[in-house]
């Protein structure tokens, strides 16, 4: 059976060179040109993939990606957006974007990050997709406790909030507390040997989680270590431990 793509984009020259370069591929295309109407499908049907564009009359991209991941939906996204748009990066990656691809792009790199990432989620099931595979154990580290199993983290007792990737992030500096891991560790890791995205993706998560652990930043934090990578820093005021 051919693997499902939505694609919402309201331009319609570059809409039609989608549908039809996907659909060579052997993809089976479902096309939308408005937010609103792109959202609810892609709330109400299964998809394998989603093509978003960020700039759609009704409901941005944003918006969509937001309102689909607080809904549980776990398709994988790759955000389309302008070349000066940054910010929107950024924002989507952190609204839980899988991969981006900046305007104008070739067909040839369009077709390759969409087959990277469907390589990636390939086999997973469901309720498992944009995830790495974990150890069930529980780690606890300082006041932070975290349960691969439930994808759950706790901070001093109070639960955090943290996208599927945030939380694959934070599981592999959690499992090497105190060592330094460089970006290409963390993009191997996380998103996969073929990823073909920028480090700039994790430095992006690498934020976001900075800024959801400074609920206690004595008992843990992340350090830079410039033009290496990040580690996972716990108190030495408080014992560490991980449970087996």
């Amino acid at each position: 059976m051919s693997q499902r793509l939505l694609v919402i984009e309201d331009e319609p020259t570059l809409a039609r060179l989608l549908s039809y370069n996907l659909s060579q591929e052997g993809y089976d295309v479902t096309m939308e040109d408005h937010g609103t109407a792109g959202y609810e499908r892609a709330s109400k049907e299964s998809f394998d993939l989603i093509l978003l564009d960020l700039m759609l009359p009704g409901m941005n991209g944003i918006d969509i990606l937001n309102k689909l991941r607080t809904q549980g939906v776990v398709t994988p996204v790759i955000i389309l957006t302008a070349k000066n748009g940054e910010e929107e990066v950024v924002q989507g990656l952190k609204s839980g974007a899988d991969d981006y691809i900046t305007k104008p792009f070739g067909v040839s790199e369009l077709l390759a990050r969409v087959s990277a990432v469907m390589r990636r989620v390939s086999g997973k099931p469901e309720e498992v997709r944009n995830t790495t595979q974990t150890s069930t154990s529980m780690i606890s580290l300082g006041q932070l406790e975290i349960f691969p199993e439930k994808y759950e983290v706790t901070l001093g007792g109070q639960s955090i909030n943290l996208r599927p990737k945030e939380f694959e992030v934070l599981l592999y500096l959690a499992r090497k507390p105190g060592v330094v891991l460089t970006r290409d560790d963390l993009m191997n890791e996380v998103w996969g040997f073929d990823y073909i995205g920028g480090q700039r993706t994790v430095d992006v998560h690498v934020s976001s989680l900075r800024k959801k652990l400074e609920l206690d930043p004595e008992s843990v934090h992340i350090d830079s270590i410039r033009g290496v990578g990040y580690k996972l820093v716990v108190s030495k005021k408080r014992n560490a431990h991980q449970s087996v």
